[in-house]
């Protein structure tokens, strides 16, 4: 699939994000199973699944079929980032088919001294032809990302880096900030946590939306409806007291 044929694809779409992580409960270091969350995924109807590590990938494209973005975490000493973080991460997700590569394009401190900008030309230079996804946290870095030469933008990391607005909402005003001025597609990611919620990054000129603590999460799932159902719960207790 070429680089029109999936923009084309996923426009208006929800890609949905199938990651565990170990110490997460979905993670089996025996094998990966997230495979059948993506395959609930595409039962669903998502255009493209975004996931982390090559045996993900692997897993995920066999199941599916679709394209898969791929990324992987890891934390190296000196940098502040973790996302795809060098050319060694970029190689492999790059063998292991991933039609498009996220990678962290913030201002945060790199351990080999180059700039997010520099890393990009870096790759684009091995792999010319490689669909490249920047995962930023605030405007700036979506431009500069995007004069750089990336293909697409996601708003993954905003709320994550000390310097962007934290929140439980979506950022929103990044969203169409950049989609606004920026002249590749704009990926709405980060606490998206309702359909309705999608629906408006959209609206605010979003290529595609990206979900996946909502979706693939369990344990942030129900600890939501805990945390909701305790808070309440307590209001009412100290009611029915009075």
């Amino acid at each position: 699939m070429d680089k029109k044929e999936l923009f084309e694809n996923i426009r208006g779409q929800v890609i949905v994000s199938c990651q565990a992580l170990p110490g997460e409960p979905l993670y089996v270091e025996e094998k990966s199973i997230m495979y059948l969350m993506a395959r609930a995924g595409k039962m669903a109807g998502t255009p493209a699944i975004r996931t982390s590590s090559v045996r993900d990938v692997i897993a995920i494209r066999q199941e599916t079929g679709l394209p898969v973005i791929g990324l992987i975490k890891v934390q190296y000493p000196g940098f502040e980032g973790y996302i795809t973080p060098t050319m060694k991460e970029v190689d492999e997700l790059v063998e292991a088919g991933s039609e498009v590569v996220a990678l962290d394009c913030t201002f945060r401190r790199r351990g080999d001294g180059k700039t997010a900008g520099e890393f990009i030309k870096e790759i684009r230079a091995k792999y010319p032809k490689q669909i490249l996804m920047a995962d930023i946290s605030t405007y700036e870095e979506g431009v500069s990302a995007w004069k750089a030469g990336v293909d697409l933008v996601g708003t993954t990391l905003s709320g994550y880096t000390e310097y962007s607005p934290r929140g439980d909402e979506p950022d929103y005003e990044l969203v169409q900030a950049l989609a606004r001025d920026i002249d590749v597609p704009v990926i709405a990611e980060g606490r998206i946590h309702y359909p309705q919620q999608a629906v408006k990054m959209l609206e605010l000129g979003a290529h595609a939306v990206v979900v996946g603590g909502a979706i693939t999460r369990p344990l942030e799932i129900a600890g939501r409806f805990m945390k909701a159902v305790k808070d309440a719960g307590g209001q009412t207790g100290e009611k029915e007291k009075k």
